[in-house]
């Protein structure tokens, strides 16, 4: 794992500027450090050695020196491609799977990314031709930013490196403010940072003659087949035995594991043969999985390695964490994980974590919801919409409203992913100047549309909903804190579930085996009760709990809180009377506010990194 930046076009004193972005994201490659001065493109690399401990440093070149690559990521099939390739007559230096990458371009070009198995996001650089290939893996489990600067291109695994560049002028983008207000994560394709870009998920970008052209390669979709239960079972198993496999054998060092009381991390321990497990937990009884974490590793034969988070400790780490997040990211659990990651890294400097097996699978509890109120949204439309129309206008709660409510709409209206924290007009309503852009089912309307049968026929509720969730909250909020956080300790983490095998068998189970009335990962929870206790495997999904609610009642912290919502930041993006009220709602018991106020404080803890000097 790795970091990288670069930029094109001339720079005054280039190699001063190219370093001192690599020492920005010196934590994500603390092992080595190379640079190339091409004097029409600069490349910067921060190395963590896993692959080719002696003989993998980048910037790396072929043969003849006319491609160099920067690469972040592992490629699980490498050794596979490498014989291949070696069939067809090329000769390799190394023993890193970075070189496979130059010489799989040689041979297919951008067809190359079809062939890989991993997480990867790189840059190839044409040396004759004066071309850019940039691409980014199937899920977005590694990050690449991108901005035009002086008629040139500048990318980089982390945006806070673009600040180190003279040319650079920062400026904060209020249109993902906005959303993310709504979201939790930043949403758009355009950062919290004006003219900056995530290029996404199964995408490439060409980049010659001063334009960049980015290009979707693949789209993950499902396409259910009929089946019966012991086939779909010994399907799952095999593809995730086999996936778990790669991610921790391809590796020059201890692989650990990651370990919460959930099915997912606790069947990738259980399956990975490894030493070691990590687990954090608060210290709050009813929020600490440390015991069960090590009851399991005892009875898998593996050493647990746990911290208990002080509550202290959590709110003075939380500048940090925004720090090294890049974007507000309103997921109080993130901060669990960089602790967990800074345990880890102590021991190993590779992990494996339980990511995406709720997308893939349809874990959430939320993705039940189609199935309970389907007695409701069997009445003809307008019957709906008149029902969730009079339980709205009752001015308190009542037992089933906001099941009603919910009922009258359809699941492209109703469902935006796994969080929802203020709507279009609560946000305008706490926004000094909202822009109105965009409507949330303006953003998730491409996904849904995309949701259809080889027959051209939508495709079922929960199927829409896994759909959206692996598009957009798995890799705005998952998968950057998984990033984020692990990086920021130099810990590589590895996700098995997010294989491009596990989801050809996942997108091949009929949606009553993914969820259904009684069970969520139905028939991934069959395939775990093989490698798990049946009580384990049956776990309800309860994500990783974090006791802001009560934090935020307690003098202590809603005195702090209270400070920054009272800010001239806060005053300069919010009316601060509606955000003060929030809080003071919440305090008093009146509602549970906790999850809006987070959102709002969040979004002020980053800011107080990358823009207190402009207040």
């Amino acid at each position: 794992m790795c970091g990288f930046v670069g930029f094109t076009g001339e720079t005054e004193n280039a190699e001063g500027t190219i370093t001192r972005m690599m020492n920005r994201i010196a934590h994500r490659g603390p092992d080595s450090a190379g640079v190339y001065l091409g004097g029409d493109l600069s490349l910067g690399f921060c190395r963590l050695s896993i692959i080719g401990l002696d003989d993998g440093a980048q910037p790396m070149f072929n043969e003849d020196r006319t491609l160099v690559v920067v690469f972040n990521g592992e490629i699980y099939n490498y050794q596979t491609l490498k014989s291949e390739l070696q069939t067809l007559g090329h000769t390799f230096a190394t023993h890193a799977d970075t070189e496979t990458l130059l010489h799989l371009y040689e041979e297919f070009g951008v067809e190359m990314l079809g062939r890989l198995r991993g997480m990867f996001a790189f840059v190839i650089y044409d040396i004759v031709n004066k071309r850019l290939f940039c691409a980014r893996d199937f899920f977005g489990i590694k990050p690449f930013y991108y901005t035009h600067i002086n008629g040139g291109l500048m990318f980089g695994s982390e945006i806070k490196s673009f600040l180190e560049h003279p040319d650079f002028k920062k400026e904060l983008n209020e249109e993902a403010l906005e959303n993310y207000l709504t979201f939790q994560y930043s949403v758009l394709p355009e950062t919290f940072f004006k003219g900056v870009y995530k290029l996404p998920p199964g995408h490439y970008l060409l980049y010659e003659g001063g334009e960049a052209k980015p290009k979707q390669y693949w789209r993950s979709r499902f396409t259910p087949e009929d089946m019966d239960l012991p086939t779909a079972v010994n399907m799952v198993e095999t593809a995730l035995q086999e996936s778990v496999d790669k991610h921790k054998q391809v590796s020059d060092v201890e692989v650990g594991s990651f370990l919460s009381s959930g099915v997912d991390s606790s069947y990738v321990a259980a399956v990975f043969q490894g030493d070691k497990t990590f687990t954090v937990g608060f210290d709050y009884d009813s929020y600490n999985e440390i015991e069960y974490a090590k009851t399991l590793s005892a009875k898998v034969g593996i050493e647990n390695y746990s911290k208990t988070i002080s509550t202290d400790e959590y709110w003075e780490h939380l500048p940090k964490v925004l720090y090294h997040m890049d974007e507000p990211l309103a997921d109080a659990s993130a901060i669990a994980l960089y602790f967990v990651s800074q345990t880890a890294s102590r021991y190993v400097k590779v992990a494996l974590s339980g990511e995406g097996a709720d997308e893939f699978f349809g874990g959430y509890n939320i993705y039940k919801e189609p199935l309970d109120i389907k007695f409701l949204t069997s009445l003809p439309m307008p019957i709906r919409k008149f029902l969730g129309a009079l339980v709205s206008a009752i001015p308190f709660d009542i037992k089933g409203k906001n099941l009603l409510i919910r009922a009258s709409k359809d699941i492209e209206e109703r469902f935006i992913g796994n969080a929802r924290i203020f709507d279009k007009a609560e946000r305008e309503k706490i926004m000094k100047r909202p822009k109105g852009r965009y409507s949330p089912q303006e953003l998730t309307a491409p996904y849904y549309r995309e949701c259809v049968d080889k027959n051209g026929k939508p495709q079922d509720d929960i199927t829409k909903m896994q759909t959206l969730d692996i598009h957009l909250w798995m890799v705005g909020d998952i998968l950057l804190k998984a990033d984020k956080m692990s990086m920021a300790h130099s810990l590589e983490v590895r996700v098995p579930f997010l294989d491009k095998e596990v989801f050809a068998a996942a997108s091949k189970l009929p949606t009553a085996l993914r969820c259904n009335k009684e069970w969520t990962k139905y028939a991934f929870r069959l395939a775990a009760q093989k490698k798990l206790p049946r009580e384990v495997a049956a776990k309800k999904k309860l994500g990783f709990p974090v006791p802001i609610r009560i934090w935020l009642k307690e003098e202590k912290y809603y005195a702090r809180v209270k400070k920054y919502f009272a800010s001239p930041a806060a005053e300069r993006y919010f009316n601060v009377d509606a955000i003060i009220k929030l809080l003071d709602e919440h305090k008093r018991g009146r509602r549970d506010n906790s999850r809006k106020i987070w959102t709002v404080f969040m979004f002020l803890v980053w800011h107080e990194q990358f823009f207190a000097e402009e207040l």
